[in-house]
Parts: C-alpha cells; sequence; structure tokens
C-alpha cells in the first residue's frame, strides 16, 4: 500500500460532489494530518464536510508530524504546511493538496503531488467514475480552476493512466 497524504481541499470537494470513497478505491488508505480534520471539523465548514469528518471511515488515518516545516510563509496554511511536514516524514509517495503555494512548497521539496482534479482524473483513467458527470458536480461548486484545466481534465482522463509508484523524490 502506498502512503497518501491529503490537505484539506482535494478531501473537502471530494466530499461535497460525493465521491470522497474514489481515494480508498485508488489508495487503499489516505492520512490526514490532524490540523486538517480540524479545518473539516470547522463550524463555519459546510454540513456536510463537517459531518464527514465527525465519522471518518475506517480508511482514513488521522497522523500529526512529528516535526512542524521549517518553511514559514504567511500565504501557507497550517493544514497544507503539516500536510507538506507530514509527506515529507513519511517519504510519502503522493501528496493531495490544491493551494498553489502549498504545491510550489510541495514541489521545491521534492514531493509528488496531484489535487482534487489530479484524482478525479486518475479514477476516471481506471474506470471508476464518469470524467464529465464528476466536473460538472465540481463546476457547480466554488472550486477554483479555469475552463481551460477543465478541459485539460478531460483530455487527460482519456489517455492511459500513469504508472505507480509516482513518487519524484530520490
Amino acid at each position: 500500500m502506498i502512503v497518501v497524504i491529503t490537505d484539506t481541499s482535494p478531501i473537502r470537494y471530494l466530499v461535497r460532489i460525493g465521491e470522497v470513497d474514489l481515494l480508498k478505491k485508488l489508495y487503499g488508505q489516505v492520512i490526514v494530518p490532524g490540523v486538517v480534520l480540524a479545518e473539516l471539523q470547522a463550524e463555519d465548514g459546510l454540513p456536510i464536510v463537517r459531518a464527514g469528518a465527525g465519522n471518518l471511515p475506517t480508511w482514513v488515518r488521522v497522523q500529526s508530524p512529528a516535526k512542524q516545516l521549517a518553511v514559514t510563509l504567511s500565504n501557507l496554511h497550517r493544514g497544507e504546511s503539516q500536510a507538506i511536514a507530514l509527506a515529507e516524514e513519511l517519504q510519502a509517495a503522493l501528496l493531495l493538496i490544491d493551494d498553489r503555494a502549498g504545491m510550489q512548497v510541495a514541489l521545491e521539496r521534492g514531493l509528488t503531488i496531484t489535487g482534487t482534479l489530479g484524482v478525479l482524473v486518475e479514477a476516471a483513467q481506471a474506470g471508476l467514475t464518469q470524467i464529465e458527470e464528476v466536473l460538472q458536480k465540481l463546476q457547480a461548486t466554488n472550486f477554483r480552476a479555469t475552463p481551460g484545466l477543465y478541459e485539460r481534465a478531460l483530455e487527460m482522463a482519456r489517455l492511459q493512466p500513469p504508472a505507480l509508484p509516482r513518487r519524484k523524490k530520490e
């Protein structure tokens, strides 16, 4: 089983569109930092996301990093910071993250990343979902992506899936 860490955004949007079980089907288990769980349970969040975070499935494990990320950027939230730190600590095969600043830090640190759209593309390539349907659901949320990015996801979903492992860090 590969180690997959997720930040708040991918799990939040997959819950919102009713596709969170794709994480189990694709990866078997995902690890959520404690701060990310707290963000998912925040009172100002959507009830469906709070309910899911309050009753985690057995394939979601909560674990906080032993050490905090040394990088402190004003535009990097605690959840992203802990997800990156935990991915490094556990030598994760994959980090699920959507935030642009967080993605940049993760890439600079040699981590392999994907986001919500990447998960949906991979699931479509594996025959687990219909890409057009899930992208329509995602577009109905406040998920931020350009029309070109949605088009690229449609194109990529029609290609052969990448061979695992996808870890770039040596």
